[in-house]
């Protein structure tokens, strides 16, 4: 057996009815030439082929989660004797014309509907009817599973770098599952290993105590010597209508941003392109409050997550992740002037992120009891609480380092890669951006009922990144 660790059990825990803790993506794929006269079902034969073939390069697909009895320890993976794949592989047809407002708005029905914890945690659709003739593929993995990066690691399987498709090994002898393990295994492996919490919890409180003092002194000195406000905490964001109880209902939508214009900015007013893409947040964001009438008092505040992942973590599934809390300067109309400043914002959140680093916060998340962390996901939500608290934070918004290179899958070239992260309680926005053959390519998901006009965000954010476009060149590649 082999145990979750902290952060993803803690996001297994974090699922409610309504809070869904799963990650997606949307693969647009263009089917060879000399399929032109197929019918689409033939390719996804073909894609189908793929997966089954390789699933082997992807073990933790065909494994399911063992709670614990009682919630007293994390559950544990085991492998899935009932695994099926045409369950988690299945097929859809969008009504005509098949164009961008039909596939989101199926998308955002996949999105709305949690997976079965007693199977593999993941689906994946294969979407005909697309115009054009173009088929789409929509994988839908547990965050308790992976994180962006691993998720992309995870597709990479079934990718190729040419339409011809490479060479995998196949397995020496057929899959067979090992036997499921009882309550009373189970168990017993978990209380052995709670033998060894108390050792653990000092050392937690050891590490938490020091960061914290180096936080609070650090804050100190940009206060007091540097004359400089430090990043946001939780909670000090501001009430806003995209935050409160969330529903089960999600929509989603896409947009596109040519690379080059992203780098024409930064190299204009400095920063990086995540500076940029934040900026644009801030300012489809700005707009959209505007809209709603709401005026920005204070500015609002991003949940980045940052990758704790190093070289010797390639290959592996589950989370490796730290945070970071943004000021995204909503306040400020000039897009300039606001790119300056979350530029100079993510500097400082940065610094503040490595002191509460990814082993810190995996630490506490290893000590957190399954059974009080469901209770507690599930009471904020039943109780509407952040109808009331003030949010931890206003939107999420997450960069996902993308491929550089064309990909294929099963002869169907790639032509475009929206990735779609979770919502949480109280934050009923998400925005994450990936970058793909010269393009950012960008997924938003939103509560139905607390931003019912994900589309428009959409538009708004590409209206966004073009006032930055039209800016740099304004300014002649130059800082004003």
């Amino acid at each position: 057996m082999e145990r979750l660790r902290g952060l993803d059990a803690a996001f297994l825990a974090m699922e409610t009815a309504t809070m869904h803790m799963h990650m997606a993506a949307v693969l647009v794929l263009e089917p060879p030439e000399h399929a032109s006269g197929e019918p689409p079902a033939v390719q996804a034969d073909r894609m189908r082929a793929v997966v089954d073939e390789r699933l082997h390069l992807v073990p933790l697909l065909r494994r399911r989660v063992l709670r614990v009895p009682f919630g007293l320890h994390h559950p544990v993976w085991a492998d899935d004797p009932g695994f099926d794949l045409d369950y988690h592989l299945q097929r859809a047809n969008l009504p005509a014309p098949g164009g961008p407002a039909e596939l989101s708005a199926f998308v955002g029905g996949v999105l709305s509907r949690p997976l079965d914890t007693g199977r593999p945690l993941w689906e994946m659709h294969v979407v005909e009817g697309l115009e054009s003739g173009h088929l789409a593929v929509v994988p839908k993995l547990h965050h308790a599973v992976i994180d962006g990066v691993s998720g992309a690691e995870t597709l990479a399987a079934f990718l190729d770098l040419g339409p011809e498709g490479r060479a995998v090994p196949r397995r020496v002898s057929p899959w067979r599952p090992h036997p499921l393990p009882g309550d009373l295994e189970v168990l017993g492996h978990s209380l052995s290993s709670l033998a060894q919490e108390p050792e653990r919890v000092i050392g937690s409180v050891r590490r938490t105590v020091g960061a914290l003092r180096s936080l609070s002194e650090r804050n100190r000195r940009l206060r007091e010597e540097d004359e400089t406000h430090p990043p946001p905490g939780p909670f000090r964001a501001p009430r806003t209508s995209l935050n409160g109880t969330i529903s089960a209902q999600r929509r989603a939508a896409f947009a596109e941003v040519p690379l080059e214009d992203l780098r024409i900015v930064r190299r204009a007013f400095g920063g990086t392109v995540n500076d940029v893409v934040l900026t644009a947040v801030a300012g489809a964001l700005r707009r959209l409050l505007a809209e709603r009438g709401e005026g920005l008092g204070e500015p609002l505040v991003a949940m980045v997550p940052i990758s704790a992942r190093a070289e010797s973590d390639r290959g592996t599934q589950g989370n490796k992740l730290s945070a970071m809390l943004v000021s995204l300067a909503t306040t400020v109309a000039d897009p300039v002037v606001r790119l300056r400043l979350v530029a100079e914002g993510t500097r400082l959140a940065k610094e503040q992120a490595r002191v509460l680093s990814e082993e810190l916060i995996g630490g506490w998340a290893q000590l957190a009891l399954p059974a009080l962390s469901s209770r507690v996901a599930r009471l904020s939500g039943n109780l509407r609480l952040f109808d009331h608290l003030p949010p931890l934070f206003n939107v999420v918004v997450s960069n996902i380092p993308g491929p550089d290179v064309p990909l294929w899958w099963a002869g169907a070239r790639v032509v475009g890669m929206y990735p779609l992260g979770p919502i949480l309680e109280g934050v009923g926005l998400n925005v994450t951006v990936v970058s793909y053959g010269g393009t950012l390519y960008v997924g938003v998901v939103g509560c139905r009922e607390l931003v019912p006009e994900v589309d428009h965000v959409g538009r708004l954010l590409g209206e966004a990144f073009a006032e930055l476009s039209k800016a740099a060149e304004r300014h002649g590649g130059h800082w004003a």
